[in-house]
């Protein structure tokens, strides 16, 4: 299974309406980090973020996902939206 494949699936516990995942590794060949897993762009739209902070949300991405680094993460940008902010 792809990383996309395999963010796709943990995230689903979010009940998102819309999931945008792009990997964006290629940016950042040779960059020391680079070695350690991909670099990738989320973008998530779920109503369990209606009335979370910013950091709240992320916290919710990253305790969907778990360890980054053991799905091949070295860095994920997020934006998570509530449907409420389109």
């Amino acid at each position: 299974m792809s990383v996309i494949e395999t963010l796709r699936q943990q995230l689903a516990v979010l009940e998102p309406t819309q999931i945008e995942i792009e990997d964006d590794s290629h940016q950042h060949a040779g960059h020391a980090g680079a070695r350690e897993g991909g670099h990738f762009k989320l973008s998530i739209i779920s109503p369990r973020f209606v009335g979370l902070t910013t950091m709240q949300r992320h916290r919710l991405v990253y305790d969907s996902v778990g360890d980054l680094k053991a799905v091949g993460i070295h860095a994920l940008s997020i934006k998570a939206k509530a449907p409420t902010e389109l």
